[in-house]
């Protein structure tokens, strides 16, 4: 410990000690005090000690048969004689103890008992005497003193005491004034108008809100003692119907029962819910309660609720979707108009019957079962249901059902809405039948186009073997021209076949069931760029970070081998740049490739992407490429898009859609 904290100990002592000191003197003032009064006394103590020994036997019997604390001490405060209650009520084992009372006694407290005792020896007793002990136990207790002095000679010797134990009930006193004091607060600050009358019909107790109800300029206090039937006298006027208004008092007074709920309507249009509670002490109506409350927002909320109430109903039953409210055994308690014709029967039909055992087909009675006890735990749901109505049709009901509760919050039983889908059921059942048979003419086309790229390709496959053959033999005897004319029917041959190829590329893109996979597209890129004819004055740029998306790998192959190489044909520049970026968007990842080539006027944007469309005649272009690449980014569930400014370059933007396994 530090020098300082210890000084500061030390110093704290001091204090103490010097306190304590200073207590200690004044306690000695107090007890010299009693002390002079001793010596003045002092020859009565040696018959005070005669004296008890001769009515020791006598004192016996008191000490025996008295239940109280009772205890005989000398005039200056030190206990001679107490019995077994007062030596548990102060905390000592036994009655062979000298001690001095006045040790009990707090500090603040010293010089009141002194006083006290001076009366007492003065005056012969001293009676309802109060005050707060420490007990040989160091126990704080409140004690209640009778007291008076035992004469001999007709002189004071010595002094009798009943003491009793009121701790306990100090504390409940004070808590029954805490109680007091809170109730009187809030009966003064309560939002209904109080008044308290006794049985000579005198206001004992008011409140604030009472005088604001009845526009009395009053303090509520100014009306204790008023009569209460004079009082009802001079507000009658207060009220539309004055005559009714007293009628009704005199009646409830004359019968004194207690009554709820009466209602007064006042001048100014106020309503006022009145109750009367007699109170009821020893059989005998000893005062009554009035409360008064303005209720003219409920009442008025009430009529509007019940406006409202009727409004909605009438909406309910003329709505076009079937409601209806059933309880917990699944008995229809309520069904609208439109429930009414969707299922053919009458309201008296209806009501009382159990739907889960009336409407669904056999077959789909095990869903409604499952469906009741989802509803009877509180959860929610909507379901198909197969039903047939009353004149026997199937029908097909989508039901939206919620649990109903109290106003405690229990479930009562369910609200279901009901909407007739039989016809669009018969639609999505003609569209399945449509879908099925489109499939199987797909599958049946798809057979045809690969059949007819083969029937296609054999033949221009022998013409070009043909054209080849004779261009061969004959290479002596040819002039220039006509060996022209041979090298363009190769070409037009090979382009015709290339274009074979895209058709039947582009009739299959959607046709494979495959599942996508997880694609690292920076990966793709690079291997991609390793097989792609790429000239030498031509560099390809891949961002780092691309993304890894789900997809299928050989279509987007196809994507960016189609969008790389129709940059490489385009760029015109003495050093052209191709780059491939991608980012993650929040639904999406988007992709571009940009280019420094030709570029593409504004008015042929949306018809490069359209089959057979080809902005310059190029061998190597079929016109479908784009066509491909657009038709493969739909498949993915995204859209392509370009900018491009003539002689400057083209940025082609596509986007694929986020999968749910998709990751960046």
């Amino acid at each position: 410990m530090s020098q300082e904290k210890i000084d500061i100990l030390q110093r704290e002592l001091i204090r103490e000690k010097e306190a304590r000191k200073q207590a200690e003197l004044v306690l000695e003032e107090k007890i010299a005090l009693l002390y002079k009064v001793n010596q003045k006394l002092e020859k009565s103590y040696i018959e005070l000690e005669t004296s008890f020994t001769k009515k020791d036997s006598q004192l016996q019997g008191v000490f025996e048969n008295i239940v109280d604390a009772y205890i005989i001490m000398d005039l200056t405060g030190n206990i001679l004689k107490m019995n077994d209650p007062a030596l548990h009520l102060l905390g000592f084992k036994n009655d062979e103890v000298d001690f001095n009372l006045m040790r009990m006694v707090n500090l603040e407290d010293v010089e009141r008992v002194s006083n006290s005792f001076q009366v007492l020896i003065e005056d012969g007793s001293l009676t309802d005497f109060e005050i707060k002990i420490k007990t040989f136990l160091n126990l704080e207790k409140i004690v209640h003193i009778n007291s008076s002095i035992i004469y001999h000679d007709k002189k004071p010797f010595a002094v009798q005491a009943i003491v009793r134990d009121i701790t306990k009930d100090k504390e409940a006193e004070e808590k029954l004034k805490e109680s007091e004091n809170r109730l009187a607060t809030l009966i003064l600050n309560l939002d209904s108008g109080v008044v308290l009358e006794d049985e000579n019909n005198k206001i004992v107790l008011t409140n604030k809100k009472f005088t604001k109800l009845f526009n009395i300029d009053a303090d509520p206090t100014d009306l204790i003692g008023i009569d209460c039937n004079e009082a009802s006298k001079q507000n009658s006027e207060l009220f539309k119907n004055p005559e009714a208004f007293l009628q009704r008092m005199q009646e409830i007074d004359a019968k004194r029962e207690a009554v709820i709920g009466d209602e007064l309507e006042m001048l100014d249009g106020k309503i006022i819910e009145r109750n009367y509670l007699p109170i009821i002490q020893d059989n005998v109506s000893k005062s009554f309660l009035w409360t008064f409350k303005d209720v003219t927002l409920n009442r008025r909320y009430s009529k509007s609720l019940e406006v409202e109430k009727q409004k909605y109903y009438n909406v309910i039953s003329n709505m076009n979707l079937g409601l209806v409210e059933i309880d917990l055994d699944d008995k229809i308690l309520m069904a609208n108009q439109s429930f009414i014709d969707m299922s053919g029967y009458s309201q008296s039909e209806l009501i009382g019957i159990k739907a889960k055992d009336f409407f669904p087909i056999l077959e789909d009675k095990p869903l409604v079962e499952e469906e009741v006890k989802h509803r009877k735990l509180g959860r929610t749901d909507s379901y198909e249901l197969r039903v047939t109505n009353r004149h026997g049709k199937l029908k097909y009901w989508l039901i939206s059902a919620a649990s109903n509760y109290d106003i405690d919050g229990r479930v009562i039983g369910s609200i279901a809405v009901s909407l007739d889908i039989t016809a669009l059921k018969n639609l999505e059942i003609q569209k399945e039948d449509l879908l099925n048979e489109l499939a199987k003419s797909n599958n049946e086309l798809q057979e045809y186009a690969h059949i007819v790229s083969h029937d296609l390709k054999s033949p221009l496959r022998s013409i070009d073997a043909l054209v080849s053959w004779i261009k061969e033999d004959n290479v002596s005897k040819l002039d220039t021209a006509s060996i022209q004319n041979f090298n363009l029917i190769e070409v037009t041959l090979e382009k015709m076949e290339q274009l074979i190829s895209d058709i039947l590329d582009y009739s299959s893109i959607g046709s494979e069931d495959s599942e996508k996979t997880e694609i690292n597209t920076s990966t793709l890129l690079k291997d991609l760029v390793k097989i792609l004819y790429i000239p030498e004055h031509i560099s390809v740029h891949i961002s780092e970070n691309m993304p890894v998306v789900l997809g299928h790998k050989t279509k987007l192959l196809q994507v960016f081998q189609n969008l790389i190489s129709n940059a490489v044909k385009f760029i015109d520049k003495d050093k052209g740049i191709i780059t491939i970026s991608g980012k993650e968007l929040p639904d999406s990842y988007q992709f571009a490739v940009q280019d420094n080539g030709i570029g593409i006027e504004e008015r042929f944007h949306d018809k490069i992407f359209k089959v057979f469309h080809s902005l310059k005649n190029n061998k190597d272009s079929s016109g479908i490429g784009l066509s491909i690449v657009k038709k493969i980014v739909r498949l993915h569930d995204g859209k392509i898009w370009l900018d491009s400014t003539p002689g400057k370059g083209t940025t082609f933007y596509f986007t694929l859609k986020k999968e749910k396994h998709g990751r960046a």
